[in-house]
């Protein structure tokens, strides 16, 4: 089976948590973090950066770990690492994306999320609480 190795970013502002719509693919209309693979040389969190500067034109400052998603999709397995990020610089605007949330815990739930990111919804409130 193929793997894949990417990043995604939980933007945080104020409490809340950005999520992106996907536009395209065999996944198009569900909800995601953002971020994307990795390319060879690039640390997790260089690689996050770059992804997020190329798909919403912003700089992060990528910080605390969250978790590595491990998870087996129809066709290839996913290798996810997340982190917590905050914007430093740029507006958040939507490159790649069709839509996007800010969404507070309480809502967190109210997206259809891919699976692999329903893991990370998942650790994100055992932080939480």
């Amino acid at each position: 089976m193929k793997s894949i190795e990417v990043v995604a970013g939980i933007i945080t502002d104020s409490g809340k948590i950005f999520a992106t719509q996907r536009g395209y693919g065999d996944y198009k209309d569900f909800w995601e973090f953002p971020g994307g693979k990795m390319e060879p040389g690039e640390t997790p969190q260089q690689a996050l950066a770059r992804e997020l500067r190329e798909e919403l034109s912003v700089e992060v400052d990528v910080g605390e770990f969250v978790c590595t998603v491990e998870y087996d999709y129809p066709g290839f397995h996913l290798t996810m690492h997340c982190f917590y990020c905050s914007v430093t610089g740029g507006t958040l605007t939507l490159l790649e994306h069709e839509a996007a949330k800010w969404l507070d815990m309480e809502q967190i739930h109210s997206v259809d999320w891919l699976p692999a990111d329903v893991v990370v919804v998942n650790a994100l409130e055992k932080n939480i609480k």
